[in-house]
């Protein structure tokens, strides 16, 4: 038998506010490490093996990654939808997003948008290249959103407006007056080629 409403209004419009606070937060969140992209003919780990360690940039490939390998990558996710704290295709956070793009193709990334900022070269806006890392400040002072620069003026990211990794031009308004830097993982990952 269906209760009858007990004329509490505030509480669902409590409810209704951290339903929106959740389905709007920012994407500097923290979360697992993505677990890797199982490639044909490959065996997949045990469920209970551990995540793969996160911290500063690690490059695993014998051979630098092509930027265009890096932008493919990105685009290939394009409409999966946005899941705080998401970090595989069942639903990305934008530093989620990064690090899984990243991870497919053997480079390990943070997982914090904060620490990924910290990761790489910094590069000026005028100099950014396709698979350069983009930041902008969005819900909290500093780094707090990233997304990867595709060409051009624009860039591939995860946010939560609208629900799905998505491309947009970094030079709209909005995305221009919160552009913090960018980062080129790509020359990070050379130098830590040449120091093996």
């Amino acid at each position: 038998m269906q209760q009858p409403f007990d004329g509490a209004p505030g509480k669902a419009a409590a409810a209704l506010l951290v339903l929106i606070a959740l389905l709007t937060a920012a994407c500097a969140t923290t979360g697992g490490a993505p677990r890797p992209r199982p490639f044909p003919g490959a065996a997949l780990p045990p469920a209970s093996a551990p995540p793969p360690a996160v911290g500063p940039p690690v490059v695993v490939p014998s051979s630098p990654i092509a930027p265009t390998v890096i932008v493919s990558t990105a685009l290939m996710y394009t409409g999966i939808p946005y899941r705080n704290g998401g970090s595989d295709p069942s639903g990305f956070d934008c530093s989620g997003f990064v690090q899984w793009v990243f991870s497919q193709n053997g480079i390990r990334l943070p997982r914090d948008v904060h620490d990924q900022y910290d990761a790489g070269q910094k590069v000026d806006l005028r100099d950014v290249q396709p698979g350069d890392l983009l930041f902008f400040e969005t819900v909290s002072r500093g780094a707090s959103h990233v997304g990867v620069a595709i060409g051009g003026d624009q860039f591939v990211h995860a946010p939560s407006s609208k629900g799905v990794v998505r491309v947009e031009r970094f030079t709209a308004s909005y995305w221009a007056m919160r552009f913090v830097g960018a980062r080129r993982i790509a020359d990070a990952q050379d130098k830590s080629t040449k120091t093996n």
